[in-house]
């Protein structure tokens, strides 16, 4: 006979703000095994260019045992691990701190992840509320590969749910020059072909305070970042269901943040072509939304040049990129102006990169 027990529920409605508790540790579900396929397809929605990344021969001749993946790319698909359990009721995701690339990541390896609940605040409102977490991306052998801070403001299930007091996570303002470039092997700078790598400006030509404006536009195709955020897992429904977000205060899917990070990046070549290796987020700020049809376009402030202790081969700049929409740079306020919020604005990124000496 059929059985009369009501039947469990099996799918999942996400968690929402009350369901989170300082402490909490997920182990997010899907490895991923990376492939070449991945990064053709990154390459070819943000067009990136830096040589190491792209050049088999060239990674292998200064000292890699074959092109790692795009920081970015690893990044992003590490973001994707958290999502179902962290932000798929998310309204937005409000910033990253203490990014830190601790090992390359190759095609062939698995990426994993978990996150920790580090801080909670309720909105006034009753309706929402932030999430402070803090994710850490693993390779197959169980080595971490990537660790970032990051909140975002979830919607509540019940406005009426009690919650647990706030608590706001005290995270460090920067990371230090010191405790980056470990995921890059010792470079042999006399393999390093400037001519390939498509810039002769090396980490000494760079000067504290100089602004480079990376002069080219990229426009968002609605295909393209639909598809990126799919090769990245990530589900949140703001980036996906039209049927829902249609009736949503902007009417429309919002464009991943992480796409104009990539498309910030993948642009900053045209200035810093031998930036070829993101080693830490210090901070990062959506400042405003993105949406299929906007041209991103951005520009850099050298903020530190930096020597890494033990490294003569490589050095650090720390680096602040801005990116706007539909408003081109060399129309744009100075980094001082641009430090508030300004119309155009959607992305403010602090970061460390590494350069060959």
């Amino acid at each position: 006979m059929p059985s009369t027990a009501p039947m469990q529920a099996k799918s999942t409605t996400g968690n929402f703000f009350e369901d989170f508790r300082i402490g909490m540790v997920i182990r997010h579900a899907t490895p991923r095994t990376v492939t070449v396929g991945d990064a053709a397809v990154y390459q070819a929605c943000y067009g990136a260019r830096f040589a190491v990344q792209s050049s088999e021969a060239l990674a292998r001749a200064v000292g890699y045992e074959r092109s790692p993946l795009d920081d970015m790319l690893v990044f992003h698909l590490v973001f994707g691990k958290t999502v179902p359990d962290l932000s798929l009721n998310a309204i937005a995701n409000l910033g990253y701190a203490d990014v830190r690339f601790l090992e390359p990541v190759f095609p062939g390896d698995t990426l994993s992840a978990t996150t920790e609940i580090i801080g909670l605040r309720e909105n006034s409102n009753k309706e929402s509320g932030v999430v402070y977490v803090r994710s850490t991306g693993h390779n197959q052998r169980g080595a971490s590969v990537l660790t970032f801070a990051r909140w975002v403001m979830v919607r509540k299930r019940d406005k009426a749910a009690s919650v647990p007091d706030s608590v706001v996570p005290t995270l460090a303002s920067h990371v230090a020059a010191s405790d980056i470039g470990k995921a890059v092997p010792p470079i042999d700078t006399q393999a390093y072909d400037l001519a390939l790598a498509g810039s002769s400006f090396v980490w000494g030509d760079y000067q504290v305070g100089e602004r480079i404006d990376h002069i080219d536009g990229m426009t968002i195709e609605e295909a393209e970042h639909q598809l990126v955020t799919r090769l990245y897992q990530n589900t949140a429904k703001v980036h996906f269901n039209q049927h829902t977000e249609g009736q949503g205060r902007f009417k429309r899917r919002l464009v991943y943040g992480g796409v104009v990070i990539s498309l910030a990046r993948a642009l900053s070549f045209n200035g810093l072509a031998n930036a070829f290796h993101v080693a830490a987020i210090n901070g990062g700020r959506h400042a405003a939304p993105a949406f299929a049809g906007d041209t991103i376009y951005a520009w850099s402030e050298v903020l530190e040049r930096e020597a890494i202790p033990g490294r003569s081969d490589i050095g650090a700049l720390r680096l602040r990129t801005v990116a706007t929409k539909n408003l081109s740079c060399s129309t744009f306020p100075g980094p001082s102006e641009a430090a508030t919020p300004t119309e155009g604005v959607i992305l403010d990124l602090d970061y460390w990169v590494t350069m060959p000496r």
